[in-house]
């Protein structure tokens, strides 16, 4: 059992982070919050949008600064898959809250992800997923208290794997 009441969900856009996090929060009765949808609140327009207005640097400071910022107990932590770009956002989420990165293969990621454009996915010019996955994944393992490899997993089953984690 963790003493860190929250829980804290890190991994690539498309690993089901937002969809299982939902989930969790009912079976331990937490609160959910997707961070995604903190920062499109507090800016009051879509990530999408603020990645073209801000620029990728402009997006990850705000992205950091939200996500810093988040004050909660008893809480699901649906992160973007940027947030590990943030140093302070990791330290504040590691501080008050287990950290799971929810681990997928590139090849079930590309095949899940579509139009990665449309969801406000943070890629530098010129960048491919690929390459993306390769910056990240690191990154990911570094801040992670937990991993969980998703690969081949249904939601109910990626449920269970990270639930076991929480209720003794």
């Amino acid at each position: 059992m963790m003493n860190k009441n929250n829980v804290v969900l890190i991994g690539m856009p498309g690993a089901g982070k937002s969809t299982v996090g939902v989930i969790l929060a009912k079976v331990l009765g937490y609160q959910f919050i997707d961070a995604d949808l903190v920062i499109q609140d507090r800016e009051d327009r879509l990530l999408k949008d603020i990645i073209e207005e801000e620029g990728l640097n402009g997006f990850l400071q705000i992205e950091n600064e939200v996500n810093a910022s988040i004050n909660t107990k008893e809480t699901v932590i649906a992160t973007g898959g940027s947030v590990v770009y943030g140093e302070e956002a990791m330290e504040h989420l590691k501080s008050i809250g287990t950290v799971v990165y929810i681990k997928l293969s590139y090849d079930t990621l590309d095949s899940r992800l579509g139009n990665i454009k449309q969801r406000g996915v943070a890629l530098k010019d010129g960048q491919t997923l690929f390459s993306l996955y390769k910056e990240r994944c690191p990154l990911y393992e570094k801040y992670a208290d937990i991993v969980i490899d998703s690969e081949n997993l249904g939601v109910e089953e990626l449920l269970e794997k990270i639930k076991c984690y929480f209720v003794s």
